[in-house]
């Protein structure tokens, strides 16, 4: 009992210390301590085959060893877009076609084009932003829906969906021996299905906002879109098919390390389509270095908070519940990975927790493992994007300059409610297909 009480307040504690703008490497291993001490695992080695520092190290440095050059080069190939101005030049073409009208779309779109072709969600919200501002300036649509939008196209439909180039469909092909294109015709359903929902979703949010009186409010600290030399859009996209196609084609004989060969072809390939239009190729290399290191360090402090809550008496006992739920297996899979990815607070965290533990178990018990795959990675992209989660603190609070209490409840709804529907579809699919 004490064990649980530790790990759900040490779960409440992280996600309160993140709200609160706590830097992840003090807050995490913080609460982790919490949870560790309730557990009974001891500080130090000992006699007792856990300790608190050994576990959470391994689960830190196990990260880390695990998919730092993925991070690294996923890095650089997003600030070698941005630096170039290849992605505002493909987001601007998408949203200029698209136009005014639908405000909405055009910033989604922008966002799951640049997202599905492997570019980071970070970089991704940095470059649409201040167009995605100026639509909803334009529009005179509540800016505090911005954030919504943004996340809506970046960490739904497309980092889950087969085939995507994000972390989040790559794990469970590491752990399961599985393909990124697994289940990808009921991915290719749920995936249109969470993206329809989500439109109509936010276009009726922002219209009773609007019916409300509520306008776009600007501010003195508004950035302005940049001008520059832009590169043709089309010097955008090559790169990104260059991603996708290299995963594609190599990803039987490679497995998960495809995604390092695909991720380089994209830096090479945009090095050499845009080499004229680098603004500072040093600085992009220096900060997308520093970007990886920040990313996969952030990622791997909770995934060590979560080896500890592994570690604890509490964990063994929900997993036991969790795999305990009666009826098909899937259910059990999708609610198992979906809370321990919302215990992180981290989809990518979450998977690397939850399949070296369930993976075995559902497989031994006959689950198919490519419906294990898919299953676990649209999981992974539900209650992750609880308040504390990484990107949203990002994207909310420094890149929109909004505040949890106006902006995080269209969030919720884009990217937790829409995704659990779209998990439960996903279940229902894989019984009848």
């Amino acid at each position: 009992m004490i064990s649980m009480i530790g790990l759900i307040g040490g779960l409440i504690l992280l996600t309160v210390l993140a709200l609160r703008g706590w830097n992840l490497f003090i807050a995490a291993p913080l609460c982790a301590l919490v949870v560790a001490f309730t557990g009974g695992i001891p500080l130090f080695p000992g006699e007792t085959e856990h300790a608190f520092v050994t576990t959470y190290m391994q689960g830190f440095s196990g990260f880390v060893a695990a998919w730092f050059l993925m991070f690294l080069l996923g890095s650089l190939f997003g600030k070698f877009m941005e630096d170039t101005g290849a992605a505002d030049s493909l987001a601007r073409w998408i949203i200029n076609k698209i136009g005014i009208k639908h405000a909405v779309a055009a910033v989604v779109l922008a966002c799951a084009v640049l997202t599905y072709g492997g570019v980071s969600v970070f970089v991704v919200a940095f470059s649409v932003y201040p167009m995605a501002l100026g639509l909803f300036k334009d529009a005179n649509l509540p800016r505090r829906f911005i954030p919504g939008a943004l996340a809506f196209g970046s960490i739904t439909f497309t980092m889950t969906s087969a085939g995507s180039p994000e972390i989040q469909n790559w794990i469970p092909v590491k752990h399961l021996g599985t393909s990124p294109y697994a289940e990808w015709e009921v991915s290719l359903i749920v995936a249109t299905f969470m993206a329809c929902m989500g439109f109509w979703w936010i276009n009726r949010m922002i219209k009773k906002a609007v019916a409300n009186g509520e306008v776009f409010e600007h501010r003195d600290t508004d950035p302005a879109i940049k001008e520059r030399d832009f590169p043709h859009p089309i010097t955008g996209l090559l790169p990104l098919l260059v991603v996708l196609l290299t995963s594609f084609i190599f990803h039987d004989s490679l497995a998960q390390y495809a995604l390092i060969l695909a991720l380089l072809g994209g830096c090479l390939s945009i090095m050499l389509i845009n080499h004229k239009y680098f603004h500072d190729r040093s600085k992009a290399i220096n900060e997308g270095t520093t970007g990886a290191l920040i990313a996969i360090g952030n990622t791997a402090a909770v995934v060590g908070f979560g080896t500890i809550a592994k570690a604890s008496p509490a964990f063994a006992v929900a997993v036991d519940a969790m795999t305990g739920i009666p009826g098909n297996e899937l259910i059990g899979a999708a609610i198992a990975v979906t809370t321990i990815a919302g215990l992180t607070g981290s989809a990518s965290g979450g998977l690397s927790i939850a399949l070296p533990v369930l993976g075995p178990y559902y497989i031994d018990q006959g689950v198919d493992p490519e419906q294990l795959h898919r299953i676990s990675s649209i999981s992974s992209g539900a209650l992750d994007s609880l308040p504390h989660n990484g990107y949203i603190v990002t994207t909310v609070r420094a890149i929109c300059g909004e505040t949890h209490k106006s902006a995080y409840w269209p969030i919720a709804a884009l990217t937790m409610a829409v995704p659990v529907i779209g998990l439960v579809l996903a279940v229902v699919l894989m019984q009848w297909l």
